[in-house]
C-alpha cells in the first residue's frame, strides 16, 4: 500500500518530495524517508524513520537533503517488520549506487533470497521483500551495465526483474549518476503515474497516485503501463520501454473502493467517479431490500472518510438526506491496520464521535466503503443507538472481505474477518445492526471498469479468492495466516524495538 515518489528537476527536489508524501499520507504511516543526490558530485543526502511525514523531518532536515534528484517514501509494512531499520528508501553500493522505494509484495521473496544469497553473494540484511527487490535489480543491472547507464541497460535490467519476481511492484529506484527509475509489474497491480512540469528544461515526477502531482504543479502523462519501465535520466530526457514478454492490465480494484484518494485518477478511471457509481448500484441493492422498493430510511450518514462519495448517490437514490453523523479526529490513523482487538476499539472511540441530532428518533442507513474485522462497523453501530437511532441500516459499498490480500495490503487472516464463512443476516446480528446490505462483486467491477473499459480486468482476490499466482497456495495462505495474526504482530513489533535499541546502542 506504501507511496513512492520520485522527481528529476532542475531546482533543489527535497521540499517538493516531503509535499508529495503529505499528499500519500494515507498509503503508509509507519515511516517516512527521503534520499537526494546533487548531480555535480554524486553525492547522496538521506533522512528516514518511524513516524509520520511531519514528524519524520524537520526543516533544518528538508535544507540538508540537497540535490535535484530524489525519492520519497511512505510505509506501510506487509513483509518484514515495522522496525526502522526496514524504512525506505533502500540502498545497495553496487552497481553505481542505487536507492529503491518499493510498494506491493512479492510472493516468492523466500525462493529469491535463497538464490541471491547462495548462488549471486549478495548480502539481504532485513526481512523486507522491498530489499530483495532491490538486490534483484541490482544484480540485473551489473549484468547488464559497465561504467556508465544507459536506457537499454535500465530496460534490460527491468526485464530481467519482471521475469524472476512474482507478485505486485509498483517501484521507483534513483541510480547515483544516472537518474530515475520507474516500473511496474506485468499486471500493473500496484498504482504508478508520471508527470511532467515544463519549465526551461523539463522536470519529471513519478508517484503512487496522480493526486500527488496535481499538487505539486506537474502536468499528467500518463500511467506507467503493466511491465513497464520509464527512464528519466538526470538531464531531464524520459525513455520508456515494455519490459516483459506478457503483460495484462489488473490493477487492484481496492485501491478504488478505499486506498486511493478521491482526487486521483489511476489508470485513466477517477476514484472519485468510480465510488459514486458503487454508491448508485448500492442504492439499488438497498431498495431491492425493502417491499415494492419503498423503505423507512429517514437519513443517510456515511461513516468518515472514503465512504462519503458513495453516500451521496445513495441519498439520492432513495430520496433522503444525506448528513454528517460523525465527528472524525483527523490525528487517528487508519484502524483497520492497527495490531490488537483492543486497541482498535479504543481507537474507533478516539476517532468517530456521533452528532446525536443527526440520530435521534430516526431511521438510519450508515455507508461504509468496506469491511474487514468488523471491531469498527460494531463500535460505529453502537454509536447511532447510543445517540438515540430508532434502526440502523448498513450498507457496504464493496463486497464481503472473505480473503487475504498478498500484493501489498496487510489485511488480517481469513479466520479473523468478519465476514468469514458468515451470512449477511448472521454479520448484521454480530454487529447489532438492523439489516445489512453488501455490494455486489459485478456492480464492483463494472463500477471501475466503466471509466476505462480497456482495462483487462481486476485483481479482486480479496473478494473472489482468484489470486491467478503460482505461488499463492494453500500452504503459502497458512505461513501467511501465522505471519499477519494479531499475536505474531505483537512479537514482531517488540523484537523490532528491540533490535533498533541494540542497533542505535551499537551506533552511539
Amino acid at each position: 500500500m506504501c507511496g513512492v515518489v520520485g522527481i528529476v528537476s532542475s531546482q533543489p527536489v527535497s521540499q517538493e518530495i516531503y509535499d508529495a508524501l503529505l499528499v500519500l499520507q494515507h498509503r503508509g504511516q509507519d515511516s517516512a524517508g527521503i534520499v537526494t543526490v546533487t548531480s555535480s558530485e554524486d553525492r547522496c543526502y538521506m533522512r528516514k524513520d518511524n513516524g509520520l511525514v511531519s514528524e519524520v523531518f524537520r526543516q533544518k532536515d528538508i535544507d540538508t537533503l540537497r540535490g535535484n534528484i530524489g525519492l520519497g517514501h511512505n510505509r506501510y509494512p506487509t513483509a518484514g517488520s515495522a522496525s526502522s531499520l526496514e524504512s525506505q528508501p533502500m540502498y545497495v553500493n553496487s552497481p553505481h549506487g542505487i536507492f529503491m522505494a518499493h510498494n506491493g509484495n512479492l510472493t516468492n521473496t523466500k525462493e529469491l533470497r535463497r538464490f541471491y544469497f547462495r548462488d549471486v553473494m549478495r548480502h539481504i540484511n532485513t526481512a523486507s521483500d522491498s530489499e530483495t527487490l532491490l538486490n534483484v535489480f541490482a544484480n540485473e543491472l551489473a549484468l547488464s551495465a559497465s561504467k556508465t547507464v544507459d536506457p537499454s541497460h535500465i530496460f534490460e535490467a527491468v526485464r530481467g526483474v519482471n521475469a524472476v519476481c512474482r507478485g505486485a511492484y509498483a517501484a521507483v529506484a534513483l541510480i547515483v549518476g544516472g537518474g530515475i527509475v520507474g516500473f511496474r509489474d506485468p499486471r500493473g497491480i500496484r498504482p504508478l503515474v508520471v508527470g511532467c512540469r515544463r519549465n526551461a528544461t523539463n522536470d519529471y515526477m513519478i508517484a503512487s497516485e496522480s493526486a500527488a502531482l496535481h499538487v505539486l504543479g506537474y502536468d499528467i502523462v500518463r500511467d506507467v503501463r503493466a511491465g513497464e519501465a520509464i527512464y528519466i535520466d538526470e538531464n531531464g530526457h524520459m525513455h520508456s520501454e515494455i519490459c516483459a514478454s506478457e503483460t495484462q492490465l489488473t490493477p487492484c480494484i481496492f485501491e478504488h473502493v478505499y486506498l486511493a484518494r478521491p482526487d486521483s485518477v489511476i489508470d485513466d478511471i477517477s476514484v472519485y467517479k468510480a465510488r459514486l457509481r458503487m454508491g448508485d448500484k448500492l442504492a439499488d441493492q438497498v431498495l431491492n431490500c425493502f417491499s415494492q422498493k419503498g423503505h423507512d430510511i429517514d437519513v443517510v450518514i456515511p461513516i468518515p472518510e472514503t465512504s462519503r462519495t458513495a453516500a451521496i448517490p445513495v441519498a439520492h437514490r432513495l430520496d433522503v438526506k444525506l448528513r454528517e453523523g460523525f465527528v472524525k479526529n483527523r490525528y487517528i490513523g487508519r484502524t483497520f491496520i492497527m495490531p490488537g482487538q483492543s486497541m482498535r476499539r479504543k481507537s474507533v472511540r478516539q476517532k468517530l464521535n456521533a452528532i446525536r441530532l443527526e440520530f435521534e428518533n430516526k431511521n438510519v442507513l450508515l455507508i461504509e466503503d468496506s469491511v474487514v474485522r468488523g471491531t469498527t462497523l460494531h463500535e460505529i453501530v453502537q454509536q447511532a443507538r447510543d445517540a438515540g437511532a430508532n434502526k440502523v441500516y448498513v450498507g457496504v459499498a464493496a463486497p464481503p472481505v472473505r480473503y487475504p490480500n498478498v500484493f501489498g495490503i496487510d489485511m488480517p487472516t481469513s479466520e479473523e474477518f468478519i465476514a468469514n464463512d458468515r451470512t449477511e443476516e448472521q454479520i448484521a446480528r454480530i454487529i447489532n445492526a438492523d439489516m445489512l446490505v453488501y455490494q455486489t462483486l459485478d456492480d464492483l467491477i463494472d463500477s471501475a471498469r466503466e471509466g476505462n473499459p480497456t482495462v483487462d480486468g481486476f485483481e479482486c482476490s480479496i473478494f473472489d479468492g482468484h489470486y491467478n499466482c503460482i505461488d499463492v497456495n494453500e500452504d503459502y495462505l497458512l505461513e501467511l495466516s501465522d505471519h499477519r495474526n494479531d499475536t505474531s504482530k505483537t512479537q514482531r513489533d517488540l523484537e523490532s524495538s528491540q533490535e533498533s535499541s541494540l542497533f542505535e546502542l551499537q551506533g552511539s
